[in-house]
C-alpha cells in the first residue's frame, strides 16, 4: 500500500530524506505545471519550481494536515507565482526610466521565445486572478470547490471567474475572426 502524501509530508518535515524525495517525485510535475499556467513562461515556471523545491523542507513544518497535502501544495505554488509576478512588475517599474520601448521589446521577445499556443497567449491577456483560476480548474482539473479551497475564495467566486474567462476567450476569438 502506498504511503499517503500527508504521512510523507510529516516524515519529510521530521528530516526523512526518502519521504521528501517521494513527495517531489509525486508532485514536481504539478508544481511546474501550475507555475507555468499562472506565469505563462517556461523559464519562470522552472525557476519557481526550483525555488519551491529548495524551500519545501522548511515549509513542510507549516503543513498541519488541516487540508489535503495537494491543496496545501497548490497554495504554495500560487503564492510563489504571485511573488514572481510582483517581482517582475517591480523590475518593470524600475526599468521604465530606461524607456517603455525597451520594456515592451523585452516582453514581446519573452512571449515569442516561449512559443505559447493560442490559449496560452489568450491567458496572458487575462488578469492574474483569472489565470490562477483557470490553471487550477482547467489545468489541474479541479472542481470549483477544490479551486475555491486552494485560493481561499467562495465556490461562487470561482464559478463567476470561469464565466468571465469564457467571455474573454469568446471576445478574443471574435477579434481574430475579423482579422
Amino acid at each position: 500500500m502506498e504511503t499517503s502524501n500527508e504521512k510523507l509530508a510529516e516524515l519529510a518535515a521530521n528530516g526523512d530524506e526518502a519521504a521528501f524525495r517521494s513527495l517531489l517525485q509525486r508532485h514536481y510535475a504539478i508544481i511546474f505545471r501550475v507555475g507555468f499556467r499562472v506565469l505563462g513562461n517556461r523559464e519562470d515556471a522552472e525557476d519557481l519550481a526550483q525555488d519551491i523545491c529548495a524551500t519545501l523542507p522548511k515549509n513542510l513544518a507549516s503543513f498541519k494536515g488541516h487540508a489535503r497535502f495537494t491543496t496545501w501544495l497548490h497554495q504554495i505554488v500560487i503564492n510563489g507565482a504571485r511573488d514572481v509576478i510582483r517581482r517582475k512588475q517591480s523590475a518593470r517599474r524600475k526599468a521604465s526610466g530606461w524607456g517603455e520601448t525597451e520594456v515592451l521589446r523585452r516582453d514581446e521577445a519573452a512571449e515569442t521565445k516561449a512559443g505559447l499556443d493560442w490559449l496560452s497567449n489568450a491567458m496572458t491577456t487575462m488578469p492574474q486572478d483569472l489565470r490562477e483560476t483557470v490553471a487550477l480548474v482547467l489545468g489541474e482539473d479541479m472542481t470549483h470547490k477544490q479551486a475555491a479551497e486552494v485560493l481561499d475564495l467562495s465556490e461562487g467566486t470561482i464559478s463567476w471567474r470561469m464565466s468571465e474567462v469564457k467571455k474573454i476567450l469568446r471576445e478574443i476569438a471574435k477579434k481574430e475572426e475579423m482579422l
